[in-house]
């Protein structure tokens, strides 16, 4: 605990001396989404609920009988369940709301405590501390505790009412964990219903850009030209913008990372999201296996760096809340896009299959990635912010 206090915890310093509480997955080695995960239990993992689609990250997740996430020692963990793979954002929106009712009653009576007038002075205090902080997660645990200890001395059936339920009197930070084919096909309306409704709440998605744990169909997330079931000639059609579905309501926080070509931009993103008193969607660009990378899913980070060099990943962060509301974290492209697409099975198959219709569809895909960087430049002087 000496050693993370010298460091600022939401940077990729200060976060990496934190334990994490996902361990020793059963994930695909050198998975694209698994890091993600880590990385937000090494954030939030103490006090974070988490509601997972089915999907890979619900396997590697939770393979029964033994689960990757665990608890500090303190005891504290993520919250982990599952549903069913098409309502798990409304899942997730029902933990929340059901937590939110609980701490809301807890309010009442903390608040009741400090009003009564045989009340001491530390009780008060300690009250007003956890009211200050009641909607803060990073400083509303310390609160937490602090009014548990004192409380806990107090002969009173409130208090102890108080304390028996001290489980529910931190700040959660809730997340909803789930693969592309999940937000942007079979769950989307959810997830667009979870998004519309103005509350606390983080949805992560993992954008491996096919459905993996299925073994590889297209969803809306695949690109142009990629090779998939159900588009073994190359997906003719572009992929489907969810970042700007997203954005256009105007309070959402939004995110696209990857984690290898900028740990600073992840942990940023991931920070600001959660801090974010409202909802936030965080897309992830997660190598999978079913990509069928060259150099080996050993090198699945430097893939995620190569997919930002080459302009076919774009890294940006959209947040209501700041008064430079948006910022384009990628650099202009300077790797060769179709180097990158050369470099994956899924697009280099077609071009031994099919030269021809390849050449047509991985021009027509570095064209939509050209006019995508051209459309987010465009938000930078939208939004009046100069590119960083």
């Amino acid at each position: 605990e000496d050693v993370v206090a010298k460091f600022k915890e939401n940077t990729v310093k200060g976060s990496q001396f934190k334990q994490p509480l996902l361990e020793f997955s059963g994930a695909c080695a050198g998975c694209g989404e698994t890091p993600y995960a880590k990385l937000i239990t090494q954030l939030f993992g103490d006090r974070m609920y988490i509601a997972n689609a089915t999907g890979c990250s619900s396997i590697w997740g939770n393979s029964s009988p033994s689960t990757p996430y665990t608890v500090n020692a303190k005891g504290q963990g993520p919250a982990w369940s599952n549903s069913l793979f098409e309502d798990n954002a409304e899942f997730g929106y029902g933990m929340l709301l059901a937590q939110k009712a609980i701490r809301n009653g807890l309010k009442e009576k903390v608040e009741s405590v400090m009003a009564n007038e045989k009340a001491s002075e530390e009780v008060k205090e300690a009250c007003q501390n956890w009211l200050d902080t009641f909607n803060v997660g990073a400083t509303n645990g310390a609160a937490t505790d602090k009014l548990v200890e004192v409380l806990s001395g107090v002969d009173c059936d409130v208090c102890r009412d108080i304390v028996n339920n001290k489980e529910f009197l931190g700040k959660k930070s809730q997340w909803i964990f789930g693969g592309d084919g999940w937000a942007y096909d079979i769950g989307f309306g959810g997830v667009d219903h979870v998004l519309a409704s103005g509350q606390d709440i983080n949805v992560m998605v993992f954008d491996t850009e096919v459905y993996s744990n299925t073994g590889g169909q297209a969803s809306k997330s695949t690109p142009t030209g990629a090779i998939a079931q159900f588009a073994a000639g190359g997906k003719e059609v572009k992929k489907k913008d969810m970042a700007s579905i997203a954005m256009s309501y105007g309070y959402v926080y939004v995110a696209q990372i990857a984690m290898g070509a900028d740990f600073n931009q992840t942990v940023k993103a991931l920070a600001e999201a959660e801090a974010y008193p409202g909802p936030s969607l965080i897309i992830a660009y997660a190598p999978c296996i079913n990509h069928g990378i060259k150099k080996g899913m050993a090198k699945a980070q430097t893939e995620e760096e190569l997919a930002v060099k080459s302009g076919y990943w774009h890294n940006f962060r959209f947040n209501p809340a700041a008064e430079k509301k948006f910022t384009l974290d990628s650099k202009a492209p300077t790797e060769d896009y179709q180097a990158f697409l050369d470099g994956e099975v899924r697009y280099n198959s077609l071009k031994r299959a099919n030269p021809e219709k390849a050449a047509r569809l991985f021009a027509k895909s570095e064209n939509e990635a050209k006019e995508r960087y051209a459309y987010l430049n465009k938000l930078v002087t939208l939004y009046g912010n100069d590119e960083e």
